[in-house]
């Protein structure tokens, strides 16, 4: 009789992605501190090892740390996310060839069932899967494996703060995991949230391995159904499955800061139209219809003078795709909330309602446009085969001085024909 695999979910981890993705394509960059800023180039989202020993948090703005930067000649860039978002597609099509069974879980995170390779040690596959995605992507990653969602992740934060583990940790075994859980943060374990932690260190339970005993009744009239779902994984039972199949998203939102401070209602309204543009091409993206719009703008909290959030929404009847539909809503509820005499920081279209075209309903009156989706799939076309905005509605404008921020912005290599790399001889 054969014996049943055991059960051996990884988390794979891209080491400081957004840092690692520019660094595959430009060397200059290995090696010295680099840091990407968020949208507009505000606040740091990805440090490199380099900037994160000279002391730079997550979500630091950059200006209040200019002298640093410039006394070690840190590499700032703006965010990129065009290339972010094709690296993460590129390591995941190298994932696949070791697990059919996969969930992207975030853009630089992947959960793998590694149950079904059988006869092979997971640490040396482990490794093998790490060097094949460097050689294959360029990407560095770190990789944990244990017989639940929970310990993977828990094991993946162990392989990255501990160099001796090269990189791959395997919590499959009673033994690691109780010498990993032993010392390990119960408020740093995956799903326990700053109110929680409070909780459990009220009852003196400061440790993983300390939770993982928490009597698992006591865990559900703690913190409900979730806490003691965490009990039981840190157990070594998995009660989180892995997601192979999307599910159907319920809302879509396209937000922009300005590069600038708005106060002209025809520049947010450009804006606006710009944003419904682009949810219109994520929307037939995903083919599915929105049946409700709002649209905002409004200032910035931490700025000085008067604050204003300008919001409304609007049904979409008939449900539609039509960029022309989203544009035109878009800016009916923008002007209905805007005021004058405020400077407008952000703005942005968010969609809900969706659903795929075949289960709208139907409406006895308000036809869908005639041609609507031949003419949407054609602009797509276009867009796709000279570069997205080759094709787009005027209400969203030409000169776009309202556009934010993105002086540091390395070059779309892998989506855009004319920024890619030129190798010279």
């Amino acid at each position: 009789m054969t014996e049943a695999p055991r059960a051996a979910l990884a988390l794979i981890d891209c080491n400081n992605f957004y840092v690692s993705c520019e660094r595959v394509f430009d060397p200059r960059l290995r090696g010295v501190p680099v840091g990407v800023l968020s949208n507009n180039d505000g606040c740091f989202i990805a440090r490199s090892e380099e900037l994160k020993a000279l002391g730079v948090r997550m979500g630091t703005p950059a200006f209040q740390v200019r002298d640093l930067i410039r006394r070690h000649r840190v590499r700032v860039l703006s965010s990129n996310y065009a290339l972010y978002g094709s690296m993460s597609a590129r390591v995941n099509a190298v994932l696949a060839g070791f697990s059919p069974a996969a969930e992207a879980y975030s853009i630089d995170e992947t959960f793998l069932d590694l149950a079904g390779v059988a006869g092979r040690d997971l640490r040396p596959l482990c490794q093998d899967l790490r060097a094949t995605v460097l050689r294959w992507t360029g990407i560095p990653t770190c990789v944990g494996v244990g017989p639940s969602k929970t310990l993977a992740k828990l094991a993946n934060a162990a392989a990255k703060a501990d160099p001796a583990l090269g990189g791959v940790c395997d919590l499959t075994e009673p033994q690691a995991r109780a010498a990993v859980l032993a010392p390990f943060p119960a408020a740093k374990v995956w799903g326990v949230g700053p109110a929680t932690a409070a909780k459990l260190a009220a009852l003196g339970i400061t440790t993983a391995a300390e939770l993982r005993d928490l009597d698992p009744k006591q865990a559900r009239a703690l913190g409900t159904v979730v806490l003691e779902r965490l009990v039981w994984e840190l157990r070594g039972l998995a009660c989180l499955d892995l997601d192979l199949v999307a599910p159907p998203r319920k809302g879509l939102a396209v937000t922009r800061s300005f590069g600038r401070p708005v106060t002209a209602l025809a520049e947010a309204l450009e804006a606006v139209a710009a944003h419904a543009t682009r949810a219109a091409e994520k929307l037939r993206a995903h083919g599915l219809v929105a049946g409700r719009l709002s649209a905002f703008a409004h200032t910035a909290p931490h700025r000085p003078g008067p604050q204003h959030h300008a919001a409304r929404a609007t049904g979409l009847v008939p449900m539609t795709a039509d960029t022309r539909d989203l544009v035109a809503a878009a800016g009916r509820c923008l002007a209905a909330a805007w005021r004058d005499g405020f400077a407008y920081a952000k703005a942005g279209v968010v969609l809900e309602d969706l659903c795929p075209p075949e289960a709208a309903p139907r409406t006895l009156f308000d036809a869908p446009r005639s041609g609507s989706e031949r003419l949407m799939a054609a602009v797509d076309r276009l867009n796709v085969r000279f570069g997205r905005g080759t094709v787009f509605p005027a209400a969203a404008g030409v000169e776009r001085a309202w556009a934010q921020r993105a002086a540091h912005r390395s070059p779309r290599y892998t989506t855009r024909l004319d920024e890619l790399p030129i190798a010279r001889a």
